[in-house]
């Protein structure tokens, strides 16, 4: 007979929403501000950006990788696209999907590296994080790309709900967690993820080609890179050459805080997009207690530590 412990949720899946409870309920008695819709709503558009670099970062965490070139692949995206219209005269919507098409390309240039050479995904991004970090300032000469299409910043416009602004970004931001949910849930290739995060060798042996799921993962997440470019130029109205210096970091951070396992094979999509939540309302509400920034890196640090550790020992308890 089952138990109400055997219906609920695994505490690793529950942890992110009892963060986000308890930092809303704390910060609500801290600030009148913070529970607006006005001031919810801007969380939201401040974490979109990171959150659909993170859904691709989800897909290699799970395969028991990491990229840690997101951030500047998506900075290079933002400058191709915004630089292809304005050197070119590209329509928007060409110039878009030139620069997906060169943040999938470093994603493709990331997943060969890991199956065909075998090295470590660790050093290839990191070397690839440097190669798109000096691409984007040589072809943009550090500068940022003001001219920008109207269909590039589309994603930027605001409609109301209910007397609240809510950005089109942010609902495709959403729209893009749910697809990826349902893509790993109810598909074979997304079924196919966790096994090879979870035994790559025991999933090549049942005839799953690990190498080709790998492939598709880093190609896919380079897509959803080059779809965080656009958002990034939808919020800010440019193309700027020094974004994505910190959000690889960012996008980590919402991962593991997100339950998903840094070992790969466990985790739940919709737990980086609480994660990335997370983290910007950690530091909404701590701006709006004027507690400085410093403050806030080391308390998002401090709960990384504390993911890491929880699912670490989970792992041990397990075994």
């Amino acid at each position: 007979m089952s138990t109400l412990k055997d219906k609920l949720p695994p505490i690793g899946q529950l942890g992110p929403f009892i963060a986000l409870l308890i930092a809303c309920v704390f910060f609500a008695t801290q600030s009148d501000r913070f529970l607006t819709g006005a001031n919810l709503s801007l969380v939201l558009q401040q974490v979109m950006v990171v959150g659909v670099i993170a859904i691709g970062q989800t897909l290699i965490v799970l395969t028991a990788g990491i990229d840690l070139s997101c951030g500047m692949v998506m900075a290079l995206g933002s400058i191709v696209m915004t630089k292809f219209a304005q050197d070119f005269g590209l329509p928007g919507p060409l110039a878009i999907l030139c620069g997906i098409a060169v943040t999938a390309a470093f994603g493709f240039l990331n997943g060969t590296l890991v199956t065909r050479i075998k090295l470590p995904p660790f050093i290839v991004t990191l070397g690839t994080l440097n190669i798109a970090f000096a691409i984007t300032q040589l072809y943009s000469n550090a500068q940022t790309v003001t001219e920008v299409p109207a269909s590039m910043t589309f994603l930027g416009n605001t409609f109301a709900i209910g007397g609240t602004e809510v950005s089109l970004g942010t609902v495709l931001m959403i729209l893009l967690y749910l697809g990826v949910w349902f893509w790993l849930r109810e598909t074979a290739a997304g079924r196919h993820v966790y096994a090879v995060g979870n035994n790559p060798e025991a999933t090549r042996l049942v005839g799953i080609p690990t190498d080709r799921v790998l492939m598709g993962v880093y190609v896919l997440a380079g897509v959803f890179y080059g779809i965080a470019s656009l958002l990034s130029v939808a919020r800010t109205g440019v193309g700027d050459p020094n974004a994505g210096q910190t959000e690889n970091l960012d996008a980590i951070t919402a991962v593991v805080l997100g339950g998903t396992s840094l070992f790969g094979g466990r985790g739940v999509i919709l737990g980086s997009l609480i994660g990335a939540v997370v983290v910007g309302v950690l530091r909404n509400g701590l701006t709006l207690m004027g507690v400085a920034s410093v403050y806030q890196v080391l308390i998002t640090g401090i709960l990384v530590i504390l993911a890491v550790a929880i699912d670490q020992l989970s792992r041990k308890g397990a075994r």
